[in-house]
């Protein structure tokens, strides 16, 4: 008996590929972009309208109460380029990470980072600029991009992974993450001493790093004080309890044992 052959297909697995959260950050942050391009075309002056609504405006945020920018600026871009590599490093560095903590953790790590950021930009700006009399001041410049919570991902990525080894496009140089990582931070760091004049927010970059590293170490502050209360209370508890033997050692029981044959 003849029987037909059957031809088993590679079935892609998406899931693993792009897990939920990274899939559903990528699409909205996408799909936020069309929007954008579409306004662009066809309504060109409402593009600083929005702009200035969703984006991130220091002064509008402690003069106007526009308090959903730290939120909204996260889907928000300036081109096509600027979505495609911040969507990219995100995938080549946040996929691994989503897989270890599992997409709700990932969501709360990713928006805590860029909001964190934002909110570390706005207080920079506005320390810098309280007052501003122009469109031009640093405190009326709208900030866009999920740079601020990609950074943080980055650090998460370093920790976590501190020996991965991570290749340096287009240079065939590897090295490990948390190199990588470092030299990455230490170039924000520069880059927001310096007027460098290339429209990047290095300041949200380092606040987003700043805030993944507060939450990632979290229980290591304060370490070593609360091991001495910790100590000092089991010492106290161990001298309470060697002073009530003392006291009781020879004292008969409340309710002697009686047994009777």
């Amino acid at each position: 008996m003849a029987f037909p052959s059957r031809t088993y297909g590679y079935r892609f697995n998406w899931r693993g590929f792009l897990p939920p959260a990274m899939r559903n950050i990528i699409l909205a942050c996408t799909g936020v972009f069309l929007l954008q391009t579409i306004v662009n075309l066809f309504f060109p002056s409402l593009a600083p309208v929005y702009l200035h609504l969703l984006g991130l405006v220091p002064y509008g945020v402690t003069h106007g109460l526009r308090i959903w920018q730290p939120f909204t600026y996260l889907f928000l871009h300036g081109g096509f380029m600027h979505l495609l590599i911040n969507m990219f490093v995100l995938w080549m560095f946040g996929v691994d990470l989503e897989r270890t903590w599992g997409s709700r953790r990932f969501y709360t790590y990713y928006f805590l980072c860029g909001i964190s950021a934002g909110l570390i930009t706005v207080a920079v700006k506005t320390i810098l600029n309280p007052h501003p009399l122009s469109a031009t001041s640093p405190a009326m410049i709208p900030t866009i991009g999920a740079s601020g919570a990609i950074y943080g991902i980055l650090l998460a990525a370093a920790m976590i992974f501190p020996d991965r080894q991570v290749m340096l496009i287009p240079f065939p140089v590897t090295m490990p993450m948390r190199v990588y990582v470092l030299i990455m931070g230490a170039m924000e760091f520069f880059f927001t001493l310096g007027s460098s004049g290339d429209n990047v927010s290095h300041v949200c970059h380092l606040g987003g790093m700043l805030a993944g590293y507060l939450f990632l170490r979290r229980g290591s502050f304060l370490f070593t004080f609360r091991n001495y209360y910790s100590d000092w209370k089991r010492r106290r508890m161990r001298h309470k309890f060697e002073v009530y033997q003392r006291e009781h050692r020879d004292k008969p029981p409340d309710r002697p044992d009686n047994w009777v044959n």
